[in-house]
């Protein structure tokens, strides 16, 4: 990399991260969209923004030789406005830089960029890049889009960050939110206490069932299960009438899942009268490793050592959009981004020569036709 495009890339990504942009603010996705839609078609591609609930989705085609390979993805960060100017200011540390989303993921849609450009006016695959603007929420109104773009690709590569050592990440937990939500029945707790039906006591025995639900012997694999919050109620002499848990659910393969959902959704109230919905707030498919997703690593291993880079790859725990794509049998690798380390914490950082690094392969193995 030349100091010129050093600078250019860091530029970049200071950009990018100065452009605060939570889920759910319209405005900030509809700004740094635009501001990639540009830089996507100053490096020849064909860009359309999609608009979505959480703000504009962009798409980018690059043509080339050959089916297209699939870079996803996103513009969102689990950051607040005003994050740049408190707790996590953008910070250069020599290799380190450091800011909100500068890890998860931004410096991750400036490598697809640097790579695209350095293969203007040569033969190189056709390259196809969603960036979607929900990611960080599950991903709830993209999905849709995501699928749509997997249409005839080659294989996906996903950028969000890699495991510590820089393995890639092939295989990831599938993960659910939901929410469980009891309807009860008020009355004065001491005056007519049977007249009532407590959606707070219905909800705990719910949960009670729903752990015993996730600790069956009998299913394929481990499932995490997290009660993340609970709510209900008002005043210690009511019956409480209202009652919700909302739940994080983590799967290893797809049979399991099936199996968990299913029965969550399906959940009885234990007592007369109450009513208990199950209600699912995000998923993302449980995706297990195929040969495919071993055949795209093994594209991505033999540009490595072309350049001198070794690749290796492994299961990992947090879930994203890759997980849609691997599941639906497209060969798939994730964590192309560069290392780093702290996403969504105040120490959140990357390192500017892994973003070298992850520039250089990415061009070699876009160029190998």
């Amino acid at each position: 990399m030349t100091d010129a495009e050093a600078d250019r890339v860091l530029a970049r990504l200071r950009r990018l991260v100065e452009i605060e942009s939570p889920s759910t603010d319209v405005d900030a996705a509809r700004e740094i969209a635009a501001l990639l839609a540009q830089w996507w078609t100053d490096a020849g591609a064909s860009v359309r923004l999609v608009d979505g609930t959480t703000g504009p989705h962009l798409v980018a085609e690059v043509r080339g030789e050959g089916a297209p390979l699939l870079l996803v993805g996103h513009t969102d960060t689990v950051w607040p406005r005003g994050t740049l100017a408190g707790e996590v200011p953008w910070v250069e540390d020599g290799d380190v830089v450091r800011g909100p989303g500068v890890y998860d993921m931004k410096s991750g849609l400036v490598a697809m960029i640097a790579a695209v450009e350095r293969l203007r006016g040569r033969r190189h695959r056709a390259v196809r890049a969603i960036l979607v603007s929900d990611e960080e929420i599950g991903s709830p109104h993209s999905q849709d889009l995501l699928r749509e773009c997997a249409a005839g690709v080659a294989g996906a590569i996903g950028f969000e960050s890699p495991h510590p050592d820089g393995a890639m990440k092939v295989g990831r937990r599938g993960s659910t939110r939901l929410r469980v939500r009891v309807r009860g029945r008020a009355a004065h707790a001491a005056l007519d206490p049977d007249a009532g039906i407590s959606a707070i006591d219905e909800l705990v025995d719910q949960l009670v069932a729903i752990r015993a639900v996730v600790a069956d012997s009998a299913l394929q694999s481990e499932v995490l299960c997290n009660v993340g919050t609970i709510s209900g109620g008002g005043r210690a002499n009511v019956v409480p009438a209202e009652a919700a848990a909302e739940i994080g659910l983590r799967f290893l393969d797809g049979a399991t899942e099936d199996r968990v959902l299913g029965a969550l959704r399906a959940l009885v109230p234990v007592r007369a009268g109450a009513v208990v919905e199950t209600v699912v707030l995000s998923h993302r498919p449980a995706w297990s490793p195929s040969a495919a997703d071993e055949g795209l690593l093994a594209l991505v291993a033999d540009a490595g050592r072309r350049i001198g880079q070794p690749v290796d790859g492994r299961p990992a725990d947090g879930a994203g959009d890759a997980n849609l794509l691997g599941s639906l049998g497209i060969p798939t690798i994730d964590g192309f981004g560069p290392r780093g380390g702290g996403a969504h914490a105040v120490g959140e950082h990357a390192s500017l020569s892994s973003l070298a690094a992850r520039i250089d392969l990415l061009e070699a193995v876009l160029a190998a036709v």
